[in-house]
């Protein structure tokens, strides 16, 4: 029997079925309204079935069979993606849906620019980003989300394949006119007294308290924060000093006022920053293209000031 009805038909029910409104549904798939109003006639003509409920003043909703038709409709149209990439992969073509996750203490210094190098580059992929703390990221990955992530080597599971880019070693950030702020580098023992702020993320925490207590040291942590921008900015106005690895690309604080970054001394292993992924017998292409990517962005860029790129 023929099929009389389009895998674009069925986004657009999807759309509608997810947004409860032809409108904003027109808006995500840029088309009319009275295209997507067509399309969902058509739909319910060739099955015999009422997908939704029109109401006047709150849209649209779902019938009981319109919410099972819409559960196997998104699934086809995944699988309809899924046969897409397959033949990308076939053809040896880079194209296709790409999710990739960030760690967000450097996402802001590394993504938008790599993803509009690797757009302009592969204008037939459609690239997705997440901008997560570690532990998200993990979970992430683990729960097929995300097809990638660009993270450090902290707390990474067995299933995990890492692809090392940059070697990054700790740094300690201070405000300008520190006491601290023109020697070549300093040790945790010299910031013991010191007021910390700290940047309380999953992993991230434990590996810069690690420092301290590996001397036996207990650190001063005076403020925490799970925002690396708004570390900077305490830190510059004397709340403290930080701890990061991945440099900014300029010495200010987001406010504007000056930073100092020092060497921090001692046995804390430096972090590698590389890409996370599900362990797999085979990549896709897209995936592929990715990480060459990211392998030549990281010499391009200069490795953002601090570091050292890995062979």
């Amino acid at each position: 029997m023929p099929l009389r009805f389009t895998l674009r038909q069925l986004e657009y029910f999807v759309a509608v079925g997810e947004a409860g409104s032809i409108t904003k549904a027109a808006e995500q798939v840029n088309v009319s309204p009275p295209s997507i109003s067509a399309s969902i006639a058509q739909l319910e003509a060739e099955f015999g079935v009422q997908l939704f409920v029109r109401k006047h003043s709150h849209g649209l909703s779902l019938t009981a069979g319109g919410r099972v038709f819409l559960k196997e409709a998104a699934r086809l149209l995944a699988d309809a993606d899924a046969l897409h990439d397959i033949a990308g992969d076939i053809a040896e073509k880079v194209r296709g849906p790409l999710a990739i996750g960030c760690l967000l203490t450097f996402a802001q210094i590394v993504l938008p620019t790599l993803r509009m190098k690797f757009e302009r580059a592969y204008p037939e992929v459609r690239f997705r980003q997440f901008e997560r703390n570690q532990g998200q990221l993990l979970e992430m990955l683990q729960r097929g989300e995300i097809d990638a992530a660009l993270t450090y080597d902290l707390e990474l599971s067995q299933d995990t394949t890492f692809e090392p880019l940059m070697l990054v070693p700790a740094y300690v950030m201070l405000p300008q006119g520190h006491r601290f702020a023109s020697k070549a580098s300093i040790t945790t023992e010299e910031l013991a007294d010191e007021p910390m702020v700290l940047l309380d993320l999953p992993y991230s925490r434990e590996y810069f308290l690690s420092a301290f207590h590996s001397q036996g040291i207990r650190p001063n942590i005076a403020e925490r924060t799970g925002d690396i921008a708004v570390m900077r900015s305490m830190v510059a106005n004397g709340f403290g000093y930080g701890i990061a690895n991945m440099r900014p690309l300029n010495t200010l604080a987001p406010d504007g006022k000056p930073l100092v970054f020092v060497p921090l001394e001692g046995d804390l292993r430096p972090l590698t920053m590389g890409i996370a992924l599900p362990n797999a017998e085979h990549r896709t292409q897209t995936v592929q293209a990715f990480i060459d990517h990211c392998r030549r962005f990281v010499v391009e860029q200069g490795v953002f000031g601090s570091g050292r790129v890995v062979e």
